[in-house]
């Protein structure tokens, strides 16, 4: 006996309704991710100059074993919080920049951690600045609970900055114990002393924390659990005034292109090598992109995932 069209079509969108949301499957090599966030530089003491001579790490070493994003911006809020944000939950948002406002939309951690059910220790954010203990957090209450763990600051939130070599510890320090496979890492330099309008510590604060990202990604390449098999993300929250702009290098938070114009290197097992993408991006592109390679859906947020940079694809179920 025929089935009515009608009841068929009903009956399809009852069991279709209890299915689980489909989602990318990777076919990558990827099994972890670190994004590790240089705050504030400006382009001008970094690549805009042909020597590179406050960079050479990155320049010289961590450059050439992936790609090299020469059109990635910051197309939102040019400040710590919301560039942050934007990185982690591929959506522009102005939160309050002094650590009393979560994200609007849940994160990358967020997702992954529930999509794969998945231990708060195997997701943290790790950063010299307390008020970025938001970025394991969000509004939405519906999934709150799935955030990361966080190390931030002298003692956590409210707690004031730390150095950035305090940073470079406690994150190998966290990667040794817990092997997270999802991690944010942010060092407060160049950010910090450019705010003190100290010319000299910033500069010094660039070349420092080129040389602390290059012993980080040594440290994760180092290690048998994360060797062949991590994504590595470096990039930055928002750059700083351009001269022409009142404040100059000491401040940021405008649409100046100073502000805008930031880094991206990715580096990774499904990754090209020694490549320069002519392709525009932004920081939302980068959550989109980590989704894809670690295989879970992402449904709020805007972005695309940068498929220009990698050697692979993903299929779906």
């Amino acid at each position: 006996m025929r089935i009515p069209l009608l009841f068929f079509l009903l009956s399809l969108s009852l069991f279709s309704g209890t299915c689980k949301e489909d989602a990318p499957v990777s076919d990558f090599k990827t099994k972890h991710v670190i994004i590790i966030v240089v705050d504030g530089p400006r382009w001008s003491e970094t690549w805009e100059d042909s020597a590179r001579v406050n960079i050479p790490m990155r320049d010289q070493h961590l450059k050439p074993q992936g790609v090299f994003a020469q059109d990635f911006n910051n197309e939102g809020f040019t400040y710590t919080n919301s560039g942050h944000g934007a990185i982690t939950t591929a959506f522009y948002e102005p939160i309050n920049n002094s650590g009393l406002e979560f994200p609007l939309y849940p994160s990358i951690f967020h997702y992954w951690r529930k999509y794969y059910n998945r231990p708060s220790t195997k997701a943290w954010v790790v950063a010299s600045k307390d008020k970025l203990y938001i970025l394991g957090d969000t509004k939405d209450t519906t999934i709150r609970l799935w955030g990361a763990k966080t190390d931030c600051g002298v003692n956590g939130p409210f707690t004031g900055y730390r150095d950035d070599s305090i940073t470079l510890r406690r994150s190998k320090e966290i990667l040794n114990l817990h092997h997270p496979d999802l991690m944010l890492v942010n060092f407060r330099e160049p950010d910090f002393s450019a705010h003190q309008a100290n010319w000299n510590n910033y500069i010094l604060g660039i070349q420092t924390t080129d040389q602390y990202v290059f012993d980080l990604v040594q440290h994760i390449q180092a290690d048998p659990y994360y060797a062949g098999t991590t994504a590595i993300f470096i990039t930055n929250d928002h750059g700083r005034h351009l001269n022409s702009v009142q404040g100059g290098y000491t401040t940021h938070g405008d649409t100046c292109a100073g502000c805008r114009k930031i880094e991206l290197i990715a580096i990774g097992p499904d990754f090209k090598e020694n490549y320069t993408t002519p392709v525009h991006y932004d920081q939302r592109d980068i959550a989109r992109t980590i989704s894809a390679l670690l295989g879970f859906p992402m449904p709020t947020g805007d972005g695309q995932v940068m498929w220009d940079i990698v050697k692979g694809g993903f299929r779906r179920r």
